[in-house]
């Protein structure tokens, strides 16, 4: 078996994809496999039983959102009762941050890979704070998605159809160069996603007053970007996975109870081990005593070489996630000793335009004894509350050491 030869197939598949934004759709007529009584959430397969608090506050925000439940109580009966299922937005094409609710009605993202035809799907992005995805789900949480899904998302779907899509890998690659990292700051991508979009919202609103209320949301929101981006990622990743004899990582996701990875030529198997606490900063009157464990699919950022492995070329985001510059820094320079690669497209300024490092080698991994880093969002541990802080966190060992283990035993090494 020649692993480089099969890693740098992977990896090449990953770069090279072009992920393009081409519209929105209703989740139930796009995305593959979903169901009327079926619910799609972060990271690896999990039970009611075993879900977090801020996953279970999602689960009853879109019941509620769907008209299945009118409060918590019918939702929990619902579910108890068996007649919601869950599964992971990666059995679907699928991403999505923090709890990563996705409900039949829910409007999504449709990002198609010009280079290999896959495509990937994720929700609107709410802003932060109190939100759906981090297990909000009061009257203003539910009717500021009934407002993204009724009027903000069909009117983008026309401006991008009007745009005939827009290329999500040059504007990663722009908004690395000007101060983001491409998960927890997308302060510069969300800009530019918003001034590419509003001559043609400013085109297809009912009115100017709709025009400037949509514009206004993702001008004012810091993470609009954050869910294509994802989605892009995912078409990355994609194209990369199922590669024989490859160790490269094609999928890093949690569900805030366990974190699972997913390797190129070890086909759609999960290799999970328990959440980890994030080493955050929290907002006012909240600690760490507040905070679930490690959550979200957007993880799928550094799997394909930006968000934490590109915090070099975001020294700003300390101000968010704590830490120095220098931190920041040295957290990208670790990477390159566990990734394959440096990416073709993606390059920090800071570095003399180096390529970010890309595609995790769990050969590397094991061997330095060194886990990715991410950064991330850190929800409350109780339902219905919401974001409480940022920080930065790593999987846990075990699941790349079982992972080449697994390796080992199916190739025969």
């Amino acid at each position: 078996m020649d692993i480089e030869k099969a890693n740098l197939e992977a990896t090449t598949r990953m770069m090279e994809a072009r992920p393009v934004l081409v519209g929105l759709g209703r989740a139930l007529d796009v995305v593959p496999g979903m169901r009327e009584n079926l619910l799609l959430h972060a990271g690896p397969p999990v039970t009611w039983e075993r879900m977090a608090g801020p996953m279970r506050g999602a689960a009853i925000g879109a019941l509620i959102f769907e008209g299945k439940a009118k409060d918590e109580k019918e939702a929990e009966a619902l579910i108890k009762a068996g007649q919601i299922e869950f599964e992971p937005c990666h059995h679907h094409r699928a991403v999505g941050p923090m709890a990563g609710l996705l409900s039949p009605s829910m409007l999504v993202y449709i990002v198609e890979n010009k280079t290999h035809g896959n495509k990937a799907y994720s929700s609107l992005n709410e802003g932060r704070g109190k939100v759906l995805r981090m297990g909000a789900y009061s009257q203003e949480v539910i009717s500021r998605l009934g407002w993204m899904n009724e009027v903000m998302g069909p009117v983008l779907h026309e401006a991008l159809q009007m745009s005939e899509g827009l290329d999500l890998r040059t504007i990663i690659a722009k908004s690395l160069q000007m101060g983001d990292d491409g998960h927890n700051r997308m302060d510069a991508g969300s800009l530019i996603y918003t001034n590419a979009l509003a001559p043609f919202i400013v085109k297809v609103a009912k009115d100017s007053a709709t025009a400037a209320e949509i514009i206004r949301f993702l001008g004012e929101n810091a993470l609009s970007i954050l869910n294509p981006v994802m989605a892009a990622c995912k078409t990355m990743a994609d194209a990369g996975h199922g590669v024989e004899g490859s160790t490269i990582v094609t999928t890093m996701a949690r569900n805030g109870t366990d974190f699972g990875i997913r390797v190129s030529g070890l086909g759609d198997r999960w290799f999970t081990g328990p959440a980890g606490r994030v080493k955050a900063l929290y907002f006012p009157g909240f600690t760490e005593e507040d905070a679930n464990p490690d959550i979200g699919d957007s993880t799928i950022t550094e799997t394909t070489g930006i968000g934490g492995f590109a915090m070099a070329g975001a020294p700003a985001i300390v101000t968010f996630i704590s830490g120095t510059p220098k931190d920041a820094i040295n957290t990208t320079l670790q990477m390159y000793e566990i990734t394959y690669t440096e990416h073709k497209y993606f390059s920090i300024p800071q570095l003399d335009f180096r390529g970010t490092p890309t595609g995790i080698d769990i050969r590397k991994v094991v061997e330095k004894g060194m886990p990715p880093r991410v950064n991330t969002g850190v929800a409350h541990k109780d339902p219905g509350i919401g974001q409480v802080g940022a920080g930065v966190v790593s999987p846990p060992m075990s699941i790349f050491e079982d992972a080449l283990v697994a390796y080992a035993e199916q190739y025969g090494f």
